[in-house]
């Protein structure tokens, strides 16, 4: 006679082995006790990798902690979480569906169950993010319209009002005028570069190599630079100066964020992607550029409206810098990303170079 115990175990093992969605049953101490198949696959690694690991070190970085699944555990509720940053430690990053579950049998164990999220997941979260950041610049250039217009009235009615006062009562004027300045000068950055793109054939590597030497030239941390560029990118149409300045943008910010860091470095890196999307097009081949910093990550608060203006994590930051940056690559039909965790931050700048597909 078979027992009924063993054979619903086999059954469920089976069942388990033909998912595509990686199953993982962690213990007390949160050590891989079960996985299924499809866990290799999804998180690349192999099986005497995975087996009798403790799961948290599977990871350099992952936006779930240990202390997420120990609370679970105390607190027997299970919780989900989308688009979660992994890092392995071969430096692999990946994006993952995770849903935690308190097990009943065996007691005190947590069942995992992981999904990738493919490339369309990706490409939506950058079309709602460039709807998002299309939205924000049109309502600052509202707001702008608004002030700039009473900002003069007020400008101008405190230079006539200038004309009839003695000497020693301009200085308030003056302190009106001076402050209306700089309030329309605000407004101004907030609108952002508003020339088109002039584009020309250019180099790519010889804007980065500009931008690096000017970085250098106000280094006051001692930012170790280094550079990793592909040389197969081809000359291609843009704007240098706009790119430039993009690009300085992103890497001014990477050398704030290092002033606390012990040995900063900055690693400048170039590659030419192909059959690439942007935007919901499809291009034959797209520059990229990435600026890679080991600072302390970007604050999980900002990190969803990273490109916004006024969004800053400085202290006494503007935030104008990354949203500059967003609308200059916006004008050459590119877009950037950015990836960040404790000791490791990219921004990755996507430029098309060849046109898109039929």
């Amino acid at each position: 006679m078979i027992n009924t115990d063993i054979a619903t175990a086999h059954l469920h093992s089976h069942i388990s082995e033909q998912l595509t969605t990686a199953v993982i049953l962690l213990d007390a101490a949160l050590t891989v006790r079960y996985f299924n198949t499809a866990c290799c696959a999804v998180l690349g690694l192999g099986e005497k990798r995975l087996s009798e690991q403790h799961f948290p070190a599977l990871f350099l970085h992952c936006d779930i902690s240990a202390q997420h699944f120990s609370g679970a555990l105390s607190s027997k509720q299970g919780f989900g979480v989308s688009d979660v940053q992994a890092v392995l430690a071969d430096g692999r990053h990946l994006l993952l569906d995770i849903s935690v579950t308190i097990c009943e049998n065996p007691a005190g164990h947590l069942l995992l169950e992981i999904r990738h999220v493919d490339q369309q997941r990706k490409i939506s979260l950058e079309s709602l993010q460039q709807h998002q950041h299309l939205a924000a610049r049109e309502l600052i250039r509202g707001l702008a319209h608004e002030i700039k217009n009473p900002l003069g009235g007020l400008r101008g009615a405190a230079q006539l009002l200038e004309e009839s006062l003695p000497d020693e009562l301009t200085e308030y004027t003056q302190l009106i005028i001076a402050q209306a300045d700089r309030l329309r000068n605000l407004v101004d950055r907030l609108l952002g570069p508003y020339r088109p793109a002039q584009r020309i054939s250019a180099n790519l590597h010889q804007i980065i190599e500009q931008v690096r030497q000017l970085a250098l030239m106000d280094n006051p941390c001692n930012v170790q630079f280094s550079r990793d560029y592909d040389p197969s990118i081809p000359d291609f149409t843009f704007d240098p100066e706009l790119i430039e300045q993009a690009l300085l943008n992103i890497v001014r910010n990477a050398q704030q964020a290092l002033e606390q860091t012990n040995k900063p470095t900055i690693c400048l890196q170039s590659r030419v992607l192909h059959q690439h999307t942007l935007h919901g097009k499809r291009y034959k081949l797209v520059a990229l550029i990435r600026v890679i910093d080991n600072g302390p990550g970007i604050p999980t608060e900002i990190k969803d409206t990273l490109f916004y203006p006024m969004v800053s994590g400085k202290a006494g930051g503007t935030g104008l810098g990354l949203s500059i940056a967003q609308t200059l690559i916006h004008q050459h039909g590119g877009w950037i990303d950015c990836d960040s965790w404790p000791g490791h931050t990219e921004f990755t700048l996507y430029l098309p170079i060849a046109d898109t597909e039929d």
